[in-house]
């Protein structure tokens, strides 16, 4: 039996493409609520960014654990370094102030994407990338909105 690759036109691939722009949902929505909600709900709503902003990072690092984890992997202990790291820098940042925590936060997501860019395509994954492109673009400028914010 013959299994054809999930790839962006299946449905398998249309199925990652609708999870991954639901996903920018809570990004957008608690950046523009941190420009609206009373002084009393802001510390809350900017807790609630930092934390989701940490854990698609964490998300992110283990999609490398993923990679790292085939016995084939190309990259292996590189896969395998860099799948904690997002997770313990996001850790750092989410303990700090929002105005503080969210630009590191948008920073790590440039990096987890900058890092992607130069190993997905070596571990099969290069027709993801203009989605995780499009993803990034949203999740950092939510994060930086939401920063202007605090």
């Amino acid at each position: 039996m013959v299994h054809s690759p999930i790839t962006p036109d299946s449905n398998a691939g249309l199925l990652i493409q609708r999870l991954g722009y639901a996903g920018l949902l809570p990004f957008v929505t608690l950046a523009l609520l941190l420009h609206i909600v009373t002084p009393e709900a802001h510390p809350f709503v900017a807790i609630a960014l930092s934390a989701y902003a940490a854990t698609i990072a964490a998300f992110l690092g283990g999609i490398h654990w993923g990679i790292g984890l085939r016995h084939n992997a190309p990259q292996r202990k590189l896969h395998m370094m860099w799948g904690v790291t997002p997770s313990l820098v996001a850790w750092v940042a989410v303990i700090m102030p929002a105005f503080a925590g969210l630009p590191v936060l948008a920073l790590l997501l440039v990096a987890c994407y900058l890092v992607d860019r130069k190993t997905w395509p070596e571990a099969g994954l290069r027709e993801w990338m203009t989605l995780r492109f499009r993803l990034t673009v949203v999740s950092v400028l939510s994060c930086l909105i939401g920063a202007a914010a605090t």
